[in-house]
């Protein structure tokens, strides 16, 4: 029997480890970040801006795009207490999640939706999210809502 005849069911086994471990890595980079994103969503609904900003990088260099660009994660606090300063204002929050796109084993891109139920009006947009991996943990480095 030729050699490589011989060698490629072993190739298939270690094609088959390497893709399984690949994807299972993936799997868990998209749970990770989804949890993060649920306990925004819980914290947020408590009305807890402090730990629901917990998600983002604590870091100047932070970037919020909404109606404005804001640098900061600072800046990003005041503006969500600003703009929503009481429970009325920031009613019941949900997501829609669109797609999860790794970029690299340190960056993933998140596209979803968001709602807003208030009882002064409700409200809702789309998000881009660019998450990075900071000392093992994913967290929001750039947040574009519309």
């Amino acid at each position: 029997m030729n050699r490589p005849i011989r060698l490629f069911p072993i190739f298939l086994l270690f094609l088959f480890v390497f893709l399984n471990n690949n994807i299972q890595a993936q799997n868990n980079d998209v749970n990770a970040i989804k949890s993060l994103l649920l306990r925004q969503r819980d914290d947020w609904n408590k009305g807890n801006t402090i730990n629901f900003m917990k998600g983002y990088w604590e870091s100047d260099s932070l970037l919020f795009i909404g109606t404005s660009i804001n640098n900061g994660y600072q800046k990003t606090l005041e503006n969500y207490k600003s703009k929503y300063p009481d429970a009325a204002a920031m009613g019941h929050l949900d997501f829609e999640f669109v797609e999860f796109r790794k970029l690299s084993a340190e960056y993933y891109f998140v596209i979803g939706k968001w709602h807003l139920k208030r009882s002064i009006g409700d409200v809702g947009g789309a998000f881009t999210l660019l998450f990075r991996k900071i000392k093992g943990k994913w967290t929001i480095v750039v947040d574009h809502s519309s």
